[in-house]
């Protein structure tokens, strides 16, 4: 029986919780900081601080607490949605717990500097190298730890069954991401202003261009099923994570699939963020808006784009000092993720669009109708809680700019919950998943697209789109 006939739905509740978390996280608009304990996990070393409160207004409350005082909010306003869902109470709850455990001691094994941080943080942590994978290796390793638990510890697996919830967890997470997005868009306005045409054209780039030739080469090259090809495409083309689970909803894929594509797509990251920013010093130096528009075009998760953007900044600009010139700080990494923003920002209107080729052409058998029903049954509903999030945010940067530094804020305080919500994701995709199986499906064959499409033709074409749309404009020099 379709769940929707039934009342309430886990779409349905993805969308009421992470709407209450942001509701929540906006009292700092009215000076009540009501998520400021929510815990962080720090990018850490030994002898250093791993776990602290987002919030400074939270400063003196120990890590420890703040953890506790995450768990405690997660369980109620989970356990909440499973008395709604009419699931049993008791083994929900010890399962809750159990995986929330795991996964964040899975966050924090992959914050680890060795593995997280980037090239531009090491001379921060005194280290002379690190795996780069930025704070998302977490997602990795909590993918990895699920696939051990899955595969190798059965009864283990059995007890948290009850909470094994890939699609609530990750539907959550995304109606929170829409908030960030908007808070990032509305940072970025002034910026976004002089190149809101260039930003557009890097959606059509990533939407019709990137989408097209990697469904195309997963399809007719490496004979993937549709419903491989779609999320992979999502996955490489658009954002990894978040644009391969909305795409995986919207053609109802199984949930591994976008999450191995998401995986895949945060270790290829690291092969570009160690290579693109030294060669756009080397070729692009005299352009730097367009070798900051490349990375936010070519390096596809979110941490990794800014970071490279970052990178590139700090390259260029003291290269451009040798011959006199002073850019002033900021604006292309500003560029990066102002056309990272642009492209992310559009991934729940494509899931939607996919959501209604899949149910007019896709899956359709001939002689049938397909009917309005139909495409609403199949729209991913968490979309619509990624837009109010989003489009609340920007309306409110818009209206009342005196409050971005607020909304910021509570933004960062909303993550939080995002970042577990994903995180646990990851886990519980794991304990699901059977990986001998997924294997004889092709799990190999993706690294191989992944290769193909990077290194063909999203690196080059990026460079050329960046190149057409942003040649010729240059920061503005300090003091200028």
């Amino acid at each position: 029986m379709n769940p929707e006939k039934r009342g309430l739905s886990e779409d349905w509740l993805a969308v009421l919780i992470g709407l209450a978390i942001f509701l929540l996280s906006l009292g700092t608009l009215a000076g009540l900081d009501l998520l400021g304990w929510g815990v962080k996990a720090n990018v850490w070393l030994p002898g250093k601080a791993i776990l602290a409160p987002v919030s400074v207004a939270y400063g003196k409350l120990p890590g420890g607490v703040a953890l506790l005082a995450t768990y405690l909010f997660l369980l109620a306003i989970t356990t909440l949605g499973a008395v709604a869902m009419r699931w049993k109470i008791g083994p929900f709850v010890a399962g809750f717990t159990a995986v929330f455990g795991l996964s964040f001691l899975c966050w924090v094994a992959g914050s680890y500097a060795y593995i997280a941080a980037t090239p531009d943080k090491l001379k921060a942590f005194g280290i002379s190298w690190s795996l780069n994978l930025t704070a998302e290796a977490g997602f990795v390793v909590a993918l990895l730890a699920g696939l051990l638990v899955g595969n190798f510890l059965p009864a283990v697996a059995a007890r948290l069954t009850p909470a094994i919830r890939p699609e609530l967890y990750v539907k959550t997470a995304i109606v929170l991401l829409g908030g960030l997005f908007g808070v990032s868009a509305v940072e970025q306005s002034v910026l976004a202003k002089a190149v809101v045409f260039r930003g557009l054209c890097a959606i059509v780039e990533a939407y019709l261009i990137y989408w097209a030739l990697v469904y195309f080469v997963a399809r007719k090259v490496f004979k993937f099923s549709r419903e491989w090809a779609a999320p992979l495409a999502s996955g490489i083309s658009i954002c990894g994570v978040s644009a391969a689970i909305a795409t995986g909803a919207a053609i109802r894929a199984r949930p591994i699939v976008p999450v191995m594509v998401s995986s895949l797509v945060v270790i290829f990251a690291v092969v570009e963020l160690l290579v693109l920013p030294f060669a756009a010093q080397h070729f692009l130096h005299k352009e730097p808006m367009v070798a900051a528009a490349w990375m936010g075009l070519a390096v596809k998760t979110d941490g990794a784009a800014v970071a490279s953007g970052a990178m590139t900044e700090s390259l260029i600009r003291a290269r451009a000092a040798e011959d006199g010139v002073n850019y002033r700080e900021g604006w292309m990494v500003g560029t990066t993720t102002t056309v990272k923003v642009f492209i992310d920002m559009f991934i729940g209107v494509w899931a939607n669009v996919l959501a209604v080729i899949w149910c007019t052409r896709i899956e359709r058998r001939p002689g049938d109708k397909v009917r309005l029903v139909e495409i609403w049954q199949r729209f991913p509903k968490f979309v619509i809680g990624y837009a109010v999030t989003f489009v609340a945010v920007l309306l409110i940067g818009m209206l009342a700019p005196s409050l971005v530094g607020k909304t910021k804020a509570a933004m960062a305080e909303a993550n939080v919950f995002r970042g577990m919500f994903f995180v646990m994701t990851f886990f519980t995709i794991g304990v699901v998943s059977n990986f001998k199986k997924l294997w004889e499906e092709g799990i190999g064959k993706l690294a191989a697209v992944y290769v193909v499409c990077l290194f063909g033709f999203i690196i080059w074409i990026g460079l050329v789109i960046s190149w057409l749309f942003f040649h010729g404009v240059k920061p503005p020099l300090a003091g200028g």
